[in-house]
């Protein structure tokens, strides 16, 4: 698989997904959870129940791509089932999600703004 990096966009369908399914299958999911286009660089991304395998889907420029991982021993965190179909991460926070790290429930510091420095 290419870096995430490279991709404008990563989403993430929150709900259980058919492991079986393949690019067809997926790509639908797509298109009726309205998740993002596919003339962009975008990565989508879905799991199985047990949460110990992802698949990722994106468009190259001559056509689809599918990637699997599969923890052997581990689980893949993974947002909580909102009203939401969809979230969205950044590049970076999707190869952390990769790694093994839980990107929602790190929180940054919050941003600050002065308006003079005393």
């Amino acid at each position: 698989m290419r870096s995430a990096k490279e991709f404008q966009s990563v989403f993430i369908h929150t709900k259980n997904v058919d492991m079986r399914r393949g690019i067809n299958g997926l790509s639908e999911i797509v298109q009726s959870a309205g998740m993002g286009n596919f003339s962009e660089k975008n990565l989508f991304v879905f799991r199985g129940r047990r949460r110990n395998v992802i698949k990722v889907l994106y468009f190259d420029k001559s056509g689809f791509c599918l990637w699997q991982k599969r923890l052997e021993s581990e689980r893949f965190p993974w947002p909580k089932q909102e009203s939401d179909d969809v979230v969205s991460l950044t590049s970076e926070q999707f190869a952390w999600l990769l790694e093994g790290y839980d990107v929602w429930k790190m929180k940054p510091f919050a941003a600050q703004k002065f308006e003079r420095v005393s």
